[in-house]
């Protein structure tokens, strides 16, 4: 679907609600507004739209918190090898449709989620923390790259790590921030960029902050106990939506 065809309260309403979440909890813009953008053009328009938009909310939130270069110092790993999945996923992005990629990341949710019912476990990611950052970080940017969801995988990484909230917040904004600069660096080669995708983008960028801020306020009431429980819901809701978007992408291709 051709850009000017993209009605702006649309956006404004996409971006300023994702905004919201992404305050609140830390995470969540690109996994709520990405599908719902992708319903009034392509998956790939609605990920070029978000790039920018993506970045300044990372940025904001790897600041907030304080001492987030001590969580940097730490992980700085998952990041790092997230980056490479990240390029790697871009490539794909241009060569496969994303629809390819959505029943295995939800199948791999559901897995984990049933996990202690079906005798699947992570005790080896504490005792070999090197080894499961690349795994996990690869795994990431490989997703992050071609459906524009990274959030999956590093919420399991984090559930299983046992980070407090501050650090997997800035954890998480810091692999996303990479993997966005590494994508929209693809994509920018790859020609995909173009000036009307700036001018949509930068002011949903600082619409999307102004929002972020306010649900900012919110995000200190959550104690550590009840956020876990939100992310392992979080993680829930997002196998059915995939699982929802990979059905509908079938019946509309028949």
């Amino acid at each position: 679907m051709p850009l000017p065809s993209i009605l702006p309260f649309h956006l404004i309403i996409i971006c300023g609600f994702a905004a919201s979440v992404h305050g609140i909890v830390g995470i969540g813009f690109p996994l709520i507004a990405t599908p719902l953008l992708a319903m009034i053009t392509d998956m790939r328009t609605a990920i070029l739209i978000l790039v920018i938009p993506t970045i300044a909310l990372n940025i904001a939130n790897i600041i907030k918190g304080g001492a987030w270069n001590k969580s940097i110092y730490i992980y700085w790993p998952l990041a790092f090898y997230g980056a490479i999945g990240s390029f790697l996923g871009t490539q794909l992005l241009i060569l496969v449709p994303p629809e390819t990629f959505r029943p295995l990341l939800a199948g791999t949710i559901l897995l984990y989620l049933s996990g202690e019912r079906v005798g699947i476990g992570f005790n080896w990611l504490t005792h070999h923390p090197r080894i499961a950052m690349a795994v996990f970080g690869i795994t990431a940017g490989l997703l992050g790259g071609t459906v524009n969801v990274m959030l999956p995988v590093l919420v399991i990484f984090s559930l299983e790590s046992k980070m407090e909230k501050t650090v997997a917040i800035q954890v998480f904004n810091f692999c996303f921030f990479f993997g966005k600069v590494i994508q929209g660096a693809v994509l920018i080669h790859a020609g995909f960029f173009s000036l009307d995708i700036v001018k949509i983008s930068v002011p949903l960028a600082i619409l999307s902050l102004s929002v972020m801020f306010v649900g900012m306020s919110l995000r200190n009431k959550l104690n550590e106990n009840v956020y876990r429980r939100w992310l392992r819901k979080l993680l829930l809701v997002m196998s059915v939506v995939l699982l929802s978007q990979s059905l509908s992408g079938l019946f509309h291709a028949k």
